[in-house]
């Protein structure tokens, strides 16, 4: 009898510990790493939260990752109440038009709560927010071969 509260003490500790450890793993916060720069959704997000300051937090290394999956030439950077990025596609992409439409879908997927307002060959915009505070988002062609992102706010 003694060894079997004993075998319920020792799980219930193990049980307790499991459960701390996943806590304080849940209250640590997230760090960016290397990783973090090829990914499309992480990259976009950064942005988009940026939006209300201006940009000015942002590093042109910030955006890149929007572009890393369909070109690696990307030149970002803020401007005046906007973050902008210039690519051009290649590898899977192919053309200015695949490029578009594989923006747009990180977009739609990764800001679930942007609304897709223009969906075109020549232009994809999306917004979200009120339209007193709305952070914009439009991909388009540049020039001959290059794609735009432009990230505006108010």
């Amino acid at each position: 009898m003694h060894s079997t509260r004993h075998a319920q003490f020792v799980r219930s500790v193990r049980q307790i510990g499991a459960l701390a450890a996943l806590a304080a793993g849940a209250l640590m916060p997230l760090h960016a790493s290397a990783d973090d720069a090829a990914n499309p959704c992480a990259a976009l997000k950064r942005i988009v939260a940026a939006a209300p300051a201006g940009f000015a937090q942002l590093t042109p290394d910030d955006g890149k990752g929007v572009a890393q999956p369909y070109g690696n030439d990307a030149q970002c950077g803020a401007q005046s109440g906007s973050y902008e990025c210039l690519w051009t596609p290649t590898g899977g992409a192919g053309s200015r038009t695949a490029a578009l439409q594989a923006v747009a879908a990180d977009i739609a997927s990764c800001l679930p709560d942007a609304t897709h307002d223009v969906n075109s060959p020549a232009r994809q915009h999306f917004y979200i927010g009120p339209r007193e505070a709305r952070t914009q988002i439009t991909a388009m062609p540049a020039g001959a071969s290059k794609v735009k992102l432009v990230v505006s706010g108010k």
